[in-house]
């Protein structure tokens, strides 16, 4: 009651179970952050054994034992409270901090939980229960070796709308967890890192296991089997070159020395060896894992240099000064803040380049020097000849266009009709693309003239000096534009002849003078041709059309405005934005309502819905319902090996696959699954899917692992076998150039509302696109 006295707005201080909560929500987001803090909790308390099991995908139960120090009884009230920690005494130790965790909250948010430990100095373990406050509520003696096991049931139970979430995206929360989990042990050698998984009552499988190697390479081998290890590269760290250092805006002479330390294993920059995504790629700076986004971009562009279509495995360990470099930035601790990162990166680009540029993905070619005596096909004294019309002989072709034109034709038509072939010097351009714009005013493609409403007028010009050229109208010779005098005046806009047409026996002689005396050519008198074309024209027609047309939007601007619901156009570039229109206007029950119109061309469907027009590919829409079908019914025979084939598959994706054996099965694959085997031995393949002339094999199976991670229990198929089922679906389908009655139209119309992408045909041509809206096109 006094409380509700208080004004609503007033400030008061809230109180410290929800301070705790707010707080505990902001630092353990995911099961991948909360196995995270109690996976380093073992590493900084010195363990070489842990051990992550998980119920229900970690849904139900959390339980993380090691073989550490253990805790020390002094410090079992502190070990869930916030702000307490054994690895921080003041703010100092920050700049130095060396062990994963250090802000002394993480076990306190994860709250409901329980410990038992045993200190190296104690006899007997001890049992502890935490309530959600992080206080100590119940202890007891427990049997234990050394070391600590943190148990945590039913994660984020304490928040409703967090634990519906995680409860319902648990697959991916797992398979996050698990790549957190494989950095760590990457990057933790000496430390035998386990984690399995209990399903209900069935067995514990594991998920992956590391035998605890000091090796970064052999863990790396232990996590994803000997075939990514054959695919890698040990880093090699090089200095960075001048244009490196300089595209990054460094200055060389201010640059540290020594301040970066890298080493790691990346991928080969050959095809097929790298990755479909970037899955396999840890980054850790002073031996803690991080997502340095800077980095990581850098080291994909570098490797695209060298195979486009792939990603790199990476495993980088950056090792720089502790005051270079700031972990505490986020509560995940996964971002971080350093010092010269452009040197950083600069060094990095530099080696991967060394790296893949003396790889194997590089051909050499020994240079072998031409002897003396040898034909060389190029020369540098050689320069390719001028087109001029004049240098050569005409062709055939243009011999007999020639021949036949009216003596007197101007450039214009040398270019209408291919006797010009080009010009050589920008007068020469000039000169053409003026007598072209004669063209375009004398001549308009879209009309049709009467031949008998063109006059022909002959006129006559004088050549500017004296020097005449006897003409020969009967000889088959090509126009030559000269590079003088080619200028045309605004005032005569008609075209000029520059050439006299010279006799055969003439030719060569006349030409080689024509070059030694350039100034000698001169404007012969011509006969030229005009083209005059009578056109009809009425002010009193435009005006009334003016009229009309202003009567016409007043009368719009009245009415309601139409909803133009398609405004993409038919071309490739407007592909997309077509898409989505149709997408979001065209449900699938609408195409049963379509009206059939007819079809055109014997290619396309033109339909009708309402007021829209559609034009439907009869090809491509039959082709992808075809397509479709394949996908959902077919099962494909599989063949069986001589001998099951080992497969090599890290933990998990043996767990993938064994969760969903039915969809490898519709796909063709037949496993030998031994749950008792060691982990990468479990599975065995003893039958391939086979069809005709398509083969499969492991990297197929590789592919749908990937897809399965991603989306558990979906129904999908390998690239390979959609690439064969597009190729059986084109060929069934109905083509074009087939006639098909209004019925056989409609059947494929309905088809399309019976598949979830109806838009375009496997190979991604378009099968539907909007042509017109009736009610928008103007009646006139």
């Amino acid at each position: 009651l006094e409380n509700s006295s208080e004004p609503a707005g007033a400030i008061r201080a809230i109180d410290k179970h929800s301070v705790h909560q707010i707080c505990s929500g902001q630092v353990v987001l995911t099961l991948a952050t909360a196995v995270k803090e109690l996976v380093e909790n073992s590493i900084d308390a010195g363990a070489t054994n842990i051990d992550v099991k998980l119920k229900e995908c970690g849904a139900e139960q959390v339980e993380v034992s090691d073989n550490g120090k253990g805790v020390e009884e002094a410090n079992f009230e502190g070990l869930t409270l916030k702000h307490h920690t054994s690895k921080l005494r003041d703010f100092s130790d920050l700049i130095h901090v060396e062990t994963f965790g250090f802000r002394g909250e993480a076990l306190s948010s994860l709250c409901a939980l329980s410990v038992v430990t045993c200190h190296e100095s104690s006899q007997v373990g001890t049992k502890l229960v935490f309530d959600h406050k992080g206080h100590l509520v119940q202890r007891s003696p427990h049997p234990r070796q050394q070391g600590t096991t943190v148990s945590l049931q039913q994660l984020f139970s304490t928040l409703p709308v967090r634990h519906k979430e995680f409860q319902r995206n648990i697959k991916k929360e797992y398979a996050k967890m698990i790549h957190v989990l494989q950095s760590y042990c990457i990057i933790s050698t000496g430390v035998r890192i386990t984690c399995s998984n209990q399903n209900g009552q069935g067995k514990r499988s594991t998920v992956l296991s590391t035998s605890g190697s000091q090796s970064m390479r052999d863990s790396i081998g232990a996590i994803f089997g000997p075939k990514q290890l054959q695919s890698l590269l040990p880093f090699q760290q090089v200095s960075p070159t001048e244009n490196i250092i300089e595209e990054y805006g460094l200055q060389d002479a201010d640059l540290p020395k020594q301040l970066y330390s890298i080493t790691g294993f990346v991928s080969r920059g050959d095809h097929g060896v790298g990755r479909s995504a970037t899955d396999r790629q840890f980054f850790f700076i002073n031996n803690r894992p991080c997502d340095p986004l800077k980095v990581t971009k850098v080291v994909n562009e570098v490797y695209h240099m060298y195979n486009r279509h792939q990603y790199p495995f990476v495993a980088l360990n950056i090792a720089v000064a502790s005051e270079c470099v700031d972990v505490n930035v986020t509560p995940d601790k996964r971002q971080i803040f350093l010092q010269e990162e452009k040197l950083l990166l600069a060094i990095l680009k530099t080696s991967l380049i060394s790296m893949y540029e003396a790889g194997v993905n590089k051909i050499s070619l020994n240079y072998t020097p031409l002897p003396k005596n040898t034909t060389v096909f190029f020369k540098d004294s050689v320069k390719p000849s001028t087109c001029s019309p004049s240098m050569k002989s005409p062709s055939k072709p243009a011999r007999e266009l020639t021949k036949a034109s009216p003596v007197g034709r101007s450039v214009l038509d040398g270019f209408r009709y291919g006797s010009v072939s080009c010009a050589d010097t920008d007068s020469e351009k000039d000169s053409a693309v003026s007598s072209c714009d004669v063209g375009v005013t004398m001549t308009t493609p879209e009309e049709v003239i009467d031949s008998s409403s063109v006059k022909n007028e002959t006129f006559k010009e004088a050549s500017e000096k004296s020097d005449t050229v006897p003409e020969d109208t009967d000889l088959e010779t090509e126009a030559f534009i000269s590079n003088q005098d080619t200028t045309v005046s605004p005032e005569a806009k008609r075209a000029r002849k520059e050439n006299p047409r010279f006799p055969a026996e003439q030719k060569s002689s006349t030409f080689s003078n024509s070059f030694e005396e350039s100034s000698s050519i001169v404007d012969a008198p011509v006969c030229l041709q005009r083209r005059t074309v009578p056109l009809q024209f009425s002010f009193q027609e435009l005006a009334g059309r003016m009229r009309r047309l202003r009567e016409q939007q007043k009368q719009r601007a009245g009415e309601e405005l139409q909803y133009r619901r398609f405004r993409a156009k038919i071309n490739p570039g407007d592909n997309q934005s077509a898409e989505e229109e149709l997408k979001k206007e065209i449900s699938k029950d609408m195409f049963k309502e379509m009206e059939i119109i007819g079809q055109f061309n014997l290619g396309f469907i033109i339909t009708k819905l309402n007021s829209d027009i559609f034009m439907i590919d009869q090809h491509a829409t039959d082709e992808k319902y075809n397509f479709e079908m394949l996908q959902q019914h077919t099962v494909l025979q599989g063949q069986k090996l001589i001998v099951p084939q080992k497969l090599h598959l890290t933990a998990v994706s043996e767990n993938v696959l064994i969760e969903n054996i039915e969809i490898f099965q519709k796909n063709g694959f037949e496993f030998l699954v031994d749950e008792d085997a060691q982990v990468m031995e479990r599975v065995k393949l003893v039958s391939l899917p086979t069809s005709k002339n398509w083969t499969f094999g492991p990297a197929d199976i590789e592919e749908l692992i990937f897809m399965l991670s991603d989306s558990p229990g979906v129904m999908c198929r390998p690239s390979r076998v959609r690439q064969m089922f597009a190729s059986r679906a084109c060929r069934k389908s109905v083509m074009i150039g087939t006639a098909l009655s209004v019925s056989e139209m409609k059947k494929l119309v309905v088809h399309m509302g019976q598949i979830e992408h109806p838009w375009n045909c496997p190979h991604g041509r378009p099968t539907m696109r909007h042509l017109a809206n009736l009610d928008i096109i103007s009646q006139d």
